[in-house]
């Protein structure tokens, strides 16, 4: 006769600087699925939770610039391995978040890990699209080329809890940014299961920070937050609340990545990739040394 075990309940933590924090706050608050039944107790983050994230974006965003873009996107798809060694866990917490059947979640999650490669691929490719040699009048070299804007605050999407959250980090830190991601306020069990996921890879500690909670409790910080670069709003569905927070963004001239209808399962394009990217402009003299024309 087998004994009956005891169920062993998972404890979600926030992920921030590479560790599993609890909220400073203490609190948590219920989780459940399509059908009303709960699933688990997230951490409810705090104003000071988020700050703490930003202040481990920013220590980790120079070191994950100065990576090579080859670098960074053998990091990101060492994330992918991770992801397809753990995909079913992720089709379960799917199908529970978003009310999808087993063969339905588990499209989505191999979507998402597609996302993941693809944004992979362009981390050593998206300088020849933004940047290049300008043509100017006189000997100069003229060189333009992309440099991530610095810590990008990521809404992530509501309903899609796993291939809309892959659409919106991936692109942020593919490209050399650091991020603060507050996930989908409903479904938040995915994102935070894959800090667990990007916490095990080669991914610094800090350049993904992951937070759960009330949208319209943490944003507004994040928005005037003095030291993020940009934010993208893509999971911020209340109009008054975007508008709010575009006006915050706006004391330290933020980019704003604003709200719109998405269908995630579309190709993504280039857009979030070249969002969060500034253009330095280079001038080099081409060495003409006089009328004669003659050059070293």
């Amino acid at each position: 006769m087998s004994e009956q075990r005891l169920s062993v309940f998972k404890t979600y933590k926030l992920y921030v600087g590479g560790k599993f924090p609890r909220s400073e706050s203490g609190r948590v608050y219920e989780v459940t699925d399509s059908k009303n039944k709960w699933l688990a107790n997230a951490p409810l983050s705090s104003r000071k939770d988020a700050r703490d994230a930003v202040v481990a974006a920013r220590k980790a965003q120079g070191g994950w610039a100065g990576k090579t873009a080859y670098l960074r996107g053998q990091i990101l798809y060492r994330v992918a391995e991770m992801l397809e060694g753990r995909k079913d866990q992720f089709v379960r917490e799917v199908a529970e978040a978003e009310g999808l059947s087993k063969s339905k979640a588990a499209a989505v999650v191999d979507a998402a890990i597609d996302r993941w490669v693809w944004y992979a691929g362009w981390t050593d490719k998206i300088a020849q699209i933004v940047g290049g040699g300008n043509p100017v009048a006189g000997p100069f070299f003229n060189l333009s080329s992309p440099e991530p804007t610095g810590v990008v605050t990521v809404v992530a999407p509501q309903k899609s809890s796993f291939l809309g959250l892959v659409s919106v980090i991936a692109p942020v830190i593919a490209t050399g940014n650091t991020a603060v991601v507050i996930a989908s306020e409903d479904s938040p069990l995915p994102a935070l299961s894959l800090g667990e996921v990007l916490a095990t890879s080669d991914l610094p500690g800090g350049v993904v920070n992951i937070l759960s909670g009330r949208t319209a409790e943490i944003t507004p910080s994040l928005a005037a937050h003095q030291d993020v670069n940009a934010i993208d709003l893509a999971g911020v569905e209340d109009d008054v609340l975007a508008k709010e927070l575009e006006v915050a963004a706006a004391d330290n001239l933020k980019r704003v990545v604003r709200p719109q209808p998405v269908d995630w399962s579309a190709d993504p394009g280039t857009h979030r990739l070249t969002a969060f990217l500034e253009t330095k402009t280079v001038w080099h003299p081409t060495g003409s040394l006089g009328a004669s024309g003659s050059s070293y």
